[in-house]
C-alpha cells in the first residue's frame, strides 16, 4: 500500500495511466459511447449558504442534461455543498461533454483512483514528551486541535486511540460518527471524535474483504492516524525490536476519520476524496492529512480547505529517486518528502571457518536458527525481466549476486518477488545487496520468518570474494539488534521519496520539507508494525502543524507552512543532509525543499511569508483558463520558496514578510546564489516596529554566464543576528534556447 517499495512497477503504470487520463480532453465522435462512468464536476465557490439548496442546484443542472429529476437523482453519487460546489455523477461521454459547455462549470473530469503513498521518530524531531518546555509542553500536546485523516479508515480498539485524560469535544466540532459494519457509533470517543465513510461509488466486488464502515481493513489509515495524533503507549515494539513508547506528533489532538480509500492495496477515488474534503470543511477540522498519490481534482478542493483556514498536508510520492516524480504540487498545500531517523537494525552475518563478519540490516527477531549454519546458494536472482530462483535453493541461504542489475533498478522493484520465490522454494534465508537499506518493511511483509538481510555493495563484494576461494561456504545470521545512536548518520532522504521538480507546476518548488518516513513503527489493527513511505512522513508534519495551530490559533495555513519550511534544517552535527540514491549525494531542494523539519524552531520563526488565499484563486483561475502567460501570478505568490524553471533574462520576484516575533527587529539579507546566477535583493535590510510589521522586497536573478543546463540551487535568508535565520530555498534553471534539451 504505502510501503515505499511495494508494487513500484505497478504503481508507475497506475500513475502513467492517471496522468494520461488527466491530460486527455473530452472528445466527441460520430459514435458516442453509451457506457456510463463516474465523472467529477467542479463548480468553484458555493453559491448558496444553505447546503440543501446547493444540492438542489446540482440536481437541477443534471436534470437539464438527463431530462428528468428521477434520472438526475439516480445518476448523482456525491454532492459537494459545504466548502465548495460540485458533484460526482454517472454519465456517458456525450453527457459529460454537454455539462462541460455550461458556463458555470469550471471543470469536469473522470473520477480516478489515487494510490496511497511509521517509536523513535517523534524524539528524533525533538518532541520530547517528558520535557517541561518546548512545543509539546507549550501546546498541551495539541489538545483541542482536530486533525482530519483522509485514508483507509481506522482501527478504533488500538491503544493509540484511547481517550483517557482527554477533555470534552472541541466546541467547534460539527461532525458525525457514522456507524457501519463492525463499527458502532459508540466506538468514537474523545480521541476519535468523528468517522465517516464513502462507498456510494463502489460496486459489490469493490467491497469484498472490506468493512462497510470506517473500520480499516488494511492498516494504512490506522498507521497514519497514530503517527499524527496517537496517545502515549508504553513498551511498544515489533517482536522486541525498536522498543519504546509509541505516540503521535500531537498526542492530545483529536482525530476525525474520513474513509475514502478502499481495496487491497487501498486506492482512493477522486469522487470520494472530494466528498471527504467537503465534509471535513463542514465538520471544523484544523488540519487535513492526505497520504495520497497521483494529482487530480483534489487541487481545487484542497484550496477551498485552505480558504477555510485548514492546513492541508500531502505526501510527496514514492517514485524516487528519479527526478520530476513529486506529487501534490499545489502551492497552497504542503508536500512532504521522506527521510530516515537515527535508528538502525544491524544484523551480523558470520562466514564459517573465517574471521569474516558482515553487517547488514534486517528485522530478524527471536533466537530461531541463531546457532545454525546454512550453505550459500549464489544466484543472480533476476535478469531484469523475470525471477531466477528455483528448487536448488532449498535448505540454503540465497545470495543475490548481480552487481550490474542491482545498480540499475530501484531496490524495491524485485526484492518482494525474490523474497516470495525464495520462501516458495524452501530457502532458509536471503542476502540481498542494494544501495538503499531504508526499506526494511518490505522484509517484514514478504520474508516472514526466514532471515532476509539487506547488505551494501561493500559487504556484497566481501562475500563474493570469499566465494572465490572455495566452492561453497556456510553462514550464520544473528538476530537483529536495535541501535539508536548519534553515530547513525541521519536524517537521509529516503531512496523512494519522490523528487522535484513537479512535472505539472515546475514554477513551485516541491517538495516543501522532509520528515521521518523510513521504517516507522506505528499502530496497525491491534499491534504495531513498520511501514515506510512518504505516507508515513506526511502525518508527522500534520501533527506538527496541529501543535503550531494550538500555540498560534491566529496563524493562517500559509504562516504555519512558512514557519515549518523556513526553520527546517539542512545539517546535523555539522554534517549535511544526504539523499539516498545511486550515487548518494548531498540533498538539494528538490529532495527536501526547505529541509528536515525542526518543530521547536518553528515555534518562533521570526518572519513569515503569509498569503491571501484569493491570490491562490487568481493563479488557479488563470491556469484553469488555459492561459499560457500566468508567470506573474505564480512567480509572485508569496511562498517560502522560489523556483524559476526558465531563466532567459533578468527576472524579478516579489515577496513580503510579516514579523511574527519581537516587534522591534532588524533583519539583514544573506544570499547564497546558485552557480552562474547572480541574486540581488532590494532592500538588503528590513526594519520592523510596532507600527510596521510587514516589509516587501525584490529579488532579481541574472545569469552571469549564459549556459543551457539543469537546475541550480541557492537560498535567501533574513538574519536578525540572534535566534532567527529565516531561510527559503531557491531553484533556478538557466535557459538559453527552448529549441534543444538540457546539455
Amino acid at each position: 500500500m504505502a510501503d515505499a517499495a511495494r508494487n513500484e512497477g505497478s504503481r508507475c503504470r497506475i500513475v502513467i495511466v492517471v496522468l494520461l487520463v488527466l491530460l486527455l480532453p473530452l472528445q466527441t465522435s460520430c459514435q458516442q459511447s453509451t457506457t456510463k462512468k463516474l465523472y467529477v464536476v467542479y463548480l468553484g465557490d458555493k453559491q448558496h449558504e444553505d447546503p440543501e439548496q446547493t444540492t438542489a442546484s446540482h440536481h437541477d443542472m443534471l436534470t437539464t442534461i438527463l431530462g428528468s429529476k428521477e434520472e438526475a437523482h439516480d445518476s448523482m453519487i456525491y454532492s459537494y455543498k459545504h466548502g465548495f460546489s460540485g458533484f460526482s455523477a454517472m454519465l456517458t461521454e456525450s453527457q459529460a461533454q454537454e455539462i462541460v459547455e455550461l458556463p458555470e462549470v469550471h471543470s469536469i473530469r473522470p473520477s480516478i483512483l489515487h494510490p496511497l503513498h511509521t517509536t523513535r521518530s517523534q524524539d528524533f524531531l525533538g518532541l520530547d514528551y517528558t520535557q517541561s518546555a518546548g512545543l509539546l509542553h507549550d501546546t498541551n500536546y495539541g489538545d483541542g486541535i482536530i486533525i482530519g485523516i483522509i485514508d483507509s479508515g481506522i482501527w478504533p480498539e488500538s491503544p493509540s486511540f484511547k481517550d483517557d485524560g482527554l477533555g470534552p469535544l472541541p466546541s467547534k466540532w460539527k461532525g458525525k460518527c457514522l456507524a457501519g459494519q463492525a463499527f458502532g457509533s459508540n466506538q468514537c470517543n474523545r480521541k476519535i471524535i468523528g468517522a465517516r465513510w464513502y462507498d456510494k461509488h463502489l460496486n459489490p466486488d469493490n467491497l469484498k474483504g472490506q468493512y462497510k464502515s470506517a473500520r480499516d481493513a488494511d492498516g494504512h489509515g490506522t498507521h497514519v492516524a497514530s503517527t499524527a495524533a496517537g496517545v502515549l503507549v508504553p513498551n511498544v515494539s515489533f517482536h522486541g525490536l525498536a522498543v519504546g513508547h509509541a505516540r503521535g506528533a500531537a498526542p492530545r489532538a483529536r482525530l476525525a476519520v474520513y474513509k475514502a480509500c478502499w481495496g487491497s492495496p487501498p486506492s482512493c477515488d477522486t469522487a470520494a476524496v472530494l466528498q471527504a474534503f467537503d465534509d471535513a470543511i463542514h465538520d471544523g477540522v484544523d488540519v487535513l492529512s492526505l497520504s495520497i498519490g497521483a494529482p487530480g481534482l483534489e487541487y481545487p478542493a484542497s484550496l477551498q480547505a485552505v480558504k477555510n483556514g485548514i492546513s492541508v498536508i500531502f505526501s510527496a510520492g514514492n517514485e524516487g529517486p528519479a527526478p520530476r516524480t513529486v506529487k501534490n504540487a499545489s502551492p497552497w498545500a504542503m508536500s512532504v518528502a521522506s527521510a530516515t531517523i537515527d535508528r538502525s537494525f544491524p544484523t551480523v552475518i558470520t562466514v564459517a571457518n573465517t574471521t569474516i563478519n558482515i553487517v547488514g540490516q534486517s528485522l530478524l527477531y527471536g533466537p530461531k536458527d541463531e546457532d545454525k549454519w546454512y550453505e550459500i546458494s549464489v544466484s543472480s536472482c533476476f535478469n531484469g525481466t523475470s525471477i531466477l530462483i528455483d528448487s536448488t535453493v532449498a535448505g540454503k541461504i540465497v545470495f543475490c549476486y548481480s552487481p550490474d542489475l542491482v545498480s540499475q533498478f530501484p531496490p524495491g522493484t524485485y526484492l518482494p518477488s525474490v523474497a516470495i520465490a525464495s520462501k516458495q522454494f524452501g530457502a532458509k534465508g536471503l542476502i540481498y545487496p542494494t544501495y538503499a537499506l531504508d526499506i526494511l518493511d518490505v522484509i517484514q511483509e514478504y520474508c516472514g520468518d526466514i532471515p532476509c538481510v539487506l547488505v551494501d555493495f561493500d559487504a556484497m563484494q566481501i562475500l563474493a570474494n570469499a566465494l572465490l576461494d572455495t566452492s561453497s561456504i556456510a553462514v550464520r545470521v544473528a538476530p537483529t539488534r536495535t541501535w539508536v545512536a548519534n553515530e547513525v548518520q541521519a536524517p537521509r532522504i529516503s531512496i523512494f521519496s519522490s523528487r522535484g521538480p513537479s512535472p505539472y507546476w515546475p514554477q513551485f518548488l516541491k517538495p516543501d520539507v522532509a520528515a521521518p518516513g523510513s521504517n516507522i513503527l506505528a499502530a496497525v489493527k491491534d499491534s504495531y508494525k513498520f511501514k515506510s513511505g512518504t505516507s508515513m512522513a506526511c502525518p508527522h508534519v500534520s501533527g506538527v502543524a496541529a501543535l503550531l495551530k494550538a500555540l498560534h490559533p491566529d496563524w493562517s495555513p500559509a504562516i504555519i507552512k512558512s514557519a515549518i519550511v523556513t526553520t527546517a534544517s539542512n545539517e546535523r552535527y555539522g554534517f549535511p543532509t544526504l539523499a539516498d540514491g545511486l550515487p548518494q549525494k548531498i540533498a538539494d531542494p528538490f529532495d527536501y525543499g526547505g529541509g528536515f523539519i525542526d518543530p521547536n524552531r518553528a515555534i518562533d520563526p521570526g518572519l513569515a511569508y503569509d498569503v491571501d488565499p484569493e491570490d491562490y484563486t487568481t493563479f488557479l483561475d488563470c491556469y484553469s483558463a488555459g492561459n499560457s502567460s500566468c508567470e506573474s501570478e505564480s512567480r509572485n505568490l508569496n511562498l517560502p520558496s522560489i523556483a524559476i524553471p526558465n531563466l532567459t533574462a533578468p527576472t524579478t520576484v516579489l515577496r513580503t514578510v510579516t514579523n511574527v516575533g519581537q516587534a522591534d527587529a532588524i533583519y539583514k539579507a544573506v544570499v547564497q546564489s546558485p552557480p552562474g546566477v547572480q541574486i540581488s535583493v532590494e532592500p538588503t535590510v528590513l526594519k520592523f516596529s510596532k507600527g510596521k510589521n510587514t516589509q516587501s522586497f525584490k529579488i532579481t536573478f541574472t545569469m552571469t554566464h549564459k549556459l543551457q543546463g539543469g537546475y541550480l540551487f541557492g537560498s535567501l535568508a533574513w538574519y536578525d543576528g540572534g535566534a532567527h535565520y529565516v531561510k527559503i530555498p531557491i531553484a533556478v534553471r538557466p535557459v538559453v534556447s527552448d529549441n534543444y534539451a538540457d546539455l
